[in-house]
């Protein structure tokens, strides 16, 4: 079994698509692992603030059926492709880790970038996955967040009402 990490964020009826994603995931793959939810102000862009969270679970799934199932889960909450990379999302599913696997081939990029570069990310992963190495920089998940620049991104826990 593999141990995975995903990213979930929104900024359109954010606390439904969050809901419905952890309930979709659960559905999927049973047990998971939760970090805080998170408001952030979207990055990359001028937006709505961003709930975000991040996911652990274990699956027998390969990498792409993986990817297949978070992109069925973004497109059953209305999650449109055809807009500017960074721009508002009702579902945005990441996979950010799958095992120690370190491959960027056909468009998977695994472990993902993002990990190391925004708050939302790593914050949460850091919460779930404290002494989780990165399989490229070898610094834990907890390392990584204490070097990060805090000051760059703006990053609050919230209260998340779950039903």
């Amino acid at each position: 079994m593999a141990q995975i990490y995903i990213s979930i964020g929104s900024n359109i009826d954010a606390e439904h698509n969050i809901r419905g994603a952890i309930h979709a995931l659960r559905e999927q793959y049973g047990e998971l692992i939760l970090s805080r939810v998170y408001e952030s102000a979207s990055v990359g862009f001028e937006g709505d603030n961003f709930l975000n969270l991040v996911v652990g679970l274990k699956t027998q799934q390969p990498v792409q059926q993986v990817l297949d199932t978070l992109h069925d889960i973004e497109n059953r909450f209305g999650r449109k492709r055809t807009g500017p990379r960074f721009s508002s999302r009702t579902l945005d599913l990441d996979l950010l880790l799958y095992d120690d696997l370190d491959l960027q081939d056909q468009g998977i990029d695994l472990p993902r970038e993002e990990i190391t570069h925004n708050a939302f990310v790593l914050q949460p992963l850091a919460e779930i996955a404290p002494d989780l190495k990165h399989p490229q920089i070898q610094n834990t998940m907890s390392e990584l967040w204490q070097q990060f620049d805090k000051a760059s991104q703006s990053l609050w826990p919230i209260p998340f009402e779950w039903k």
